[in-house]
């Protein structure tokens, strides 16, 4: 098969790549009338600007009310809510599940930005912490993995019974964009999500892990080992005696993620080795069977999702699904738009606007099933924005 070329939208200074059978709706956002323009000097570097929205984008006030539940296995999941809102907001306010990335949660910058946009248009929100992260109990010996989705599925059916008549949506970075993308894959035709987005998503686990070891890239791998060891740390009497295949030590004292997820994350989901255990979880693999509206934002500079790995044809192909992959970005930073340096990131008004067009459609009834009622039109139209 011929490789599927790309639309590319001219945005003044930055050219968006484009994919989607309902990319011309592009044209009608508001937050896609100004050009992208990268922060002068921060985004001159893919990794300058990963840095630099990790450590210096401001950290906005937020005070949550904890919610933890426990799973089918023992373990626990801890649910942040912005207190008050329970009572402020009515009963069928959209409802948004955020996803945070490997090791992040409620106290992230991204998260929170995002957060407060969306509660200032009116809409419930909700971070799901995974379990250990943003100190969240672990009360068993399984933490969690990029191929686990039952922990997210539980979520997702919990908030629908609390609140019945809200639509619910889901936004994801990073590991919780792959985890988010699994599981509308696995779902397909009866996910109860109104719409989705990924956000930096790795995709391809397999690309990714062989981008980690190279360069300066080393410098994340490491950082992100020494969280989960930390995590581990602070859990290590569940491991005690454990028997199996688990190598705890090896876990305990891991230097790059791929060495944890040797002891201890390949063996606790039932995989013969790391590789196998990449491949299964990579979401790339899940893009043909999705049935619900997704957006896809990736940055084609991003050193840690690397854009080779994006399931271009896969997306073109499914008509429920869109990409916009911007010229810069680095991982997690987007350090442009009005906002810059300090504020959201630019991809934050983006999300919001595709969010609120899934509401407004689904308000008025005229979308029934996501983006799978397609007009033929539409479809022929190239992005005008």
């Amino acid at each position: 098969m011929a490789p599927l070329a790309p639309a590319l939208a001219s945005i003044g200074a930055g050219t968006l790549e484009v994919m989607g059978a309902r990319s011309s709706l592009l044209s009608s956002f508001q937050s896609l009338r100004k050009p992208y323009g990268p922060f002068p000097l921060i985004c001159a570097n893919r990794h300058l600007e990963t840095i630099f929205a990790a450590f210096f984008r401001s950290l906005p006030h937020i005070v949550y009310r904890r919610e933890c539940l426990r799973t089918s296995d023992g373990g626990s999941i801890a649910l942040d809510w912005p207190a008050g809102d329970r009572d402020k907001l009515p009963l069928d306010a959209p409802l948004l599940i955020l996803l945070p990335g490997l090791t992040g949660g409620s106290e992230d910058t991204y998260v929170r930005h995002m957060l407060l946009r969306a509660r200032k248009k009116g809409w419930r929100v909700v971070v799901f912490n995974s379990r250990g992260c943003a100190d969240s109990p672990v009360t068993s010996p399984k933490f969690y993995s990029a191929s686990f989705t039952e922990d997210l599925r539980q979520v997702v059916e919990h908030v629908g019974t609390c609140y019945p008549k809200s639509n619910i949506y889901a936004v994801g970075w990073s590991l919780g964009a792959n985890i988010l993308v699994r599981y509308l894959g696995q779902e397909a035709h009866y996910c109860p999500l109104s719409g989705a987005v990924s956000l930096c998503n790795p995709f391809n686990l397999v690309m990714a892990d062989e981008d980690f070891h190279k360069g300066f890239n080393v410098i994340y791998d490491k950082a992100l080992a020494k969280a989960l060891c930390k995590i581990l740390k602070k859990h290590a009497l569940l491991f005690e005696e454990i028997g199996g295949e688990y190598t705890i030590p090896l876990a305990a004292k891991a230097k790059s993620v791929r060495e944890f997820d040797e002891g201890l994350t390949r063996v606790s989901f039932g995989y013969k080795s790391v590789d196998d255990y990449y491949f299964d979880a990579s979401s790339s693999r899940s893009i043909a069977h999705v049935h619900t509206s997704l957006l896809c934002i990736q940055a084609a500079n991003d050193p840690i999702a690397p854009s080779k790995g994006i399931p271009r044809q896969e997306i073109e192909e499914n008509p429920n699904c869109l990409l916009i992959v911007t010229p810069k970005g680095g991982h997690l930073g987007w350090v442009a738009g009005d906002e810059a340096p300090f504020g959201a990131p630019w991809t934050d008004p983006v999300v919001m606007e595709f969010l609120e067009h899934l509401q407004k459609s689904k308000s008025e009834g005229s979308i029934h099933s996501g983006m799978d009622e397609v007009q033929d039109t539409e479809a022929l139209h190239s992005v005008g924005v």
